[in-house]
């Protein structure tokens, strides 16, 4: 009975924190299960509603998202830090993808509204400047760290 009681604590605790979370991403405005893009579970991004290793898109390892489920730093796609996605495991300037800055996502190290791409705005994530319901790119089922957004932009646009 007291161990029963140690494993359910523990189950509890697990799920509080998020070990059992998992963050499921849908097409445009959709919450469908057949409008599964990917799925965030664990710091890894997976293919549709998919949990096997072989369809790992990409994974999280601090402020670094790696290619599929390497650990080499040679696979690292991008590295985050202050609200700028520089490419690979850069910090030079030059190197800014994209700068994330109040929900917006703005091409390069620019923060000027003609430069944003993507805005989001709770768990729905549209295109440009909009707010239409038309234009949602994609919609989460839960809230993400800076990070994990990465990694699911990448899946989405790159893999998807």
């Amino acid at each position: 009975m007291k161990f029963q009681r140690i494993i359910l604590t523990a189950l509890f605790c697990l799920a509080f924190v998020g070990g059992f979370a998992q963050v499921k991403v849908y097409k445009g405005n959709s919450s469908y299960t057949s409008d599964v893009i990917c799925n965030l579970k664990d710091n890894k991004v997976y293919k549709g509603n998919s949990l096997y290793l072989s369809d790992v898109l990409c994974r999280i390892d601090d402020n670094k998202v790696y290619k599929g489920n390497s650990s080499y730093s040679s696979d690292i796609l991008f590295t985050i830090r202050d609200g700028k996605v520089y490419r690979g495991s850069s910090s030079y300037s030059s190197d800014v993808v994209f700068t994330i800055r109040d929900g917006k996502l703005y091409k390069g190290n620019s923060t000027y509204t003609s430069d944003i791409f993507a805005n989001k705005k709770g768990l729905k994530v549209y295109k440009n400047t909009s707010s239409y319901t038309s234009d949602v790119d994609f919609t989460l089922s839960d809230n993400v760290t800076i990070e994990q957004f990465v990694a699911i932009w990448y899946a989405v646009k790159y893999c998807w």
